[in-house]
């Protein structure tokens, strides 16, 4: 298949670009620079050189594609909405690429017992309303003869496979640990966030390319842990002395701004991935960050 890839040269969709490479398709990724473009060719990745403001290069690689995936920024109505305009009537597959802070609450560090299902409803905060509302436009998306399907993974750890190998929340954390000799968690840190390696989410992707129905939502998750558990294994794992140390909300803002405070890092976000398992016969490899942390030597 041409498979059109936003955010190739990205985290996931680096990665995924990556496999659908190994995979055998012929793949065309987004890319802002002339020396990104050089590294994806590098990698057998067919560079489009443009931003997602440029409507007419988003519209016409997704139109001359087999099926497209979006792993460039969950909060962007308009390239979504091109993607949408170049692909209906087609049949074609969209994915999506969403983000489980779509359920995340302001719990500053709090312990949270809900967890969340893809069937269910979900109580939607504001600040995440044009979240879901891509997401769901994406859903109902089938009415215009757009094979859609969304993809929700929650906090992503390990090692991508492009050209940016990095993901946000867990190196986000090292680095302050780092900046400050000790690793920081919001409050009481008790909040907890359901996890997913890179490789298990990648290989969702690839299930979903092949097996998705139209107009499905998929949360995809192997696990989960509390902060304070995680800031604990990192401070023990960069061998600072004594324990990880505990923020208020504002401390943490300065440091990570509102979004990453109040959503990142400070939430709940819980969720479990059922659907996957039965619709596209996932399986995972990987199963506690915390384990990854032990055995990674990136710290």
């Amino acid at each position: 298949m041409k498979i059109f890839v936003t955010g190739a040269s990205g985290y996931i969709g680096g990665s995924i670009a990556t496999a659908l490479v190994s995979a055998g398709h012929e793949v065309f990724g987004l890319c802002r620079s002339a020396d990104k473009a050089a590294l994806l060719k590098q990698r057998r990745i067919e560079p489009v050189l443009g931003t997602l403001r440029h409507e007419q290069i988003l519209f016409q690689s997704a139109h001359a594609a087999d099926a497209v995936i979006n792993a460039a920024d969950a909060d962007d109505p308009f390239v979504v909405e091109v993607l949408l305009q170049a692909l209906a009537g087609s049949g074609k597959k969209l994915i999506h690429t969403s983000g489980s802070s779509i359920v995340g609450d302001r719990a500053a560090g709090e312990y949270s017992n809900r967890i969340f299902h893809e069937d269910i409803p979900r109580p939607i905060r504001f600040e995440k309303i044009g979240r879901v509302a891509i997401d769901t436009q994406l859903i109902e998306s089938v009415v215009r003869e757009v094979h859609s399907v969304v993809m929700c993974p929650c906090l992503i750890y390990g090692d991508g496979t492009g050209l940016h190998p990095q993901s946000i929340q867990i190196p986000s954390m090292i680095a302050v640990a780092k900046k400050h000799q000790a690793a920081r968690y919001i409050g009481r840190g008790e909040n907890i966030w359901s996890t997913i390696h890179i490789e298990d989410v990648v290989s969702a992707y690839m299930l979903a390319l092949e097996k998705a129905p139209a107009g499905s939502f998929f949360f995809l998750e192997n696990g989960e842990s509390s902060f304070k558990e995680i800031a604990q294994t990192i401070q023990d794992e960069l061998e600072f002395e004594g324990a990880a140390q505990s923020w208020t909300v504002e401390e943490a803002v300065q440091e990570w701004g509102q979004e990453g405070a109040h959503f990142a890092f400070g939430s709940n976000s819980r969720i479990r991935s059922e659907k996957a398992r039965s619709l596209l016969g996932w399986t995972s490899r990987h199963s506690s960050v915390i384990d990854w942390l032990k055995k990674t030597s990136n710290l």
